[in-house]
């Protein structure tokens, strides 16, 4: 009897400490207010937010019906829609379930989502960011359908347990302090390791799918298993000066006269889009990062 008991006792305990975050009341309140979609239009290309959730088979990266298969050592993942679609969509969303999601990583019915969705590099965003983009994608075009369900192995098809994966990896999301560093490097920081969620592939993880922290942004296998993303620290970026990553996020050529494929070319779809300042302060502050040296949440 007493066995049983410390078991249930365990569960119990386990199955409190997997729930969901609640969202910060102070985000909740800030998102409530109205958003610029115009300014959204620049975090959504920040964020990448097609590369996933476009509708396949089409060109257009402000359908965003979802449904793309993303191939994984876990199994595959099938994005979602988040167009306006009421039915299918985030169209009945309240920007404070959308805040959760993209957050916390929590659903409006309450449910985790899985890490592959990035909300542990878009935790990292400022409200006004997360508010401006919610009022940016309510202007595109509401599209029907729902993408499959995920195909995983079990136990990966357990959420709750993510709960728990949440409290070893989730982070901070405020940025540690940079003392010296001006509002440039301030601001690469922040599109690197918040909306651009570089990390999320330019990284190598660990067997609970995790990003090695003292390994970060130096490079790492391409979630489908073919391929690497390279080295974005200064060691890797050393045979290129800063006038040749810009010009590759604006226009996709290399040094060499090549351009970039494969992920990168719809990276470079939607880095284009963005100012040129910012695309300067990407680069300003991946060639500060030596190799390993720099731990977001520090």
């Amino acid at each position: 009897m007493a066995g049983l008991a410390t078991i249930a006792a365990l569960g119990a305990a386990a199955w409190l400490a997997s729930a969901p975050l609640s969202l910060d009341p102070a985000i909740a309140e800030a998102v409530a207010a109205p958003g610029s979609a115009s300014a959204g239009r620049i975090v959504f290309f920040a964020g990448g937010c097609d590369s996933c959730h476009m509708s396949p088979g089409q060109s257009d990266p402000l359908r965003l019906g979802g449904g793309r298969e993303l191939k994984t050592p876990f199994g595959s993942f099938y994005p979602p829609n988040i167009s306006p679609d009421p039915k299918d969509g985030i169209g009945a969303w309240s920007a404070q379930d959308f805040a959760h999601a993209l957050l916390d990583g929590v659903s409006p019915s309450g449910e985790h989502y899985y890490p592959a969705f990035p909300y542990t590099s878009y935790r990292r965003m400022s409200a006004p960011d997360v508010r401006d983009l919610f009022a940016f994608l309510r202007t595109l075009p509401a599209v029907a359908g729902r993408a499959p369900p995920h195909a995983l192995a079990f136990p990966f098809t357990l959420r709750r347990g993510l709960g728990l994966w949440k409290r070893l990896f989730l982070g901070p999301r405020a940025f540690p302090d940079a003392p010296g560093r001006d509002a440039a490097w301030k601001l690469g920081r922040y599109l690197v390791e918040g909306p651009g969620h570089c990390a999320e592939c330019h990284s190598p993880r660990n067997m609970l799918g995790a990003i090695l922290a003292h390994r970060r942004l130096t490079g790492g296998p391409l979630p489908e298993g073919k391929g690497k993303a390279p080295d974005l620290t200064a060691a890797g970026l050393k045979d290129w000066s800063n006038a040749d990553i810009v010009e590759a996020l604006a226009s996709g050529f290399t040094p060499t006269g090549d351009s970039l494929g494969g992920p990168m070319a719809a990276t470079v779809r939607n880095t284009a889009e963005l100012p040129p300042a910012y695309r300067e302060a990407i680069v300003d502050y991946l060639k500060s990062l030596p190799a390993g040296a720099w731990r977001p949440g520090e």
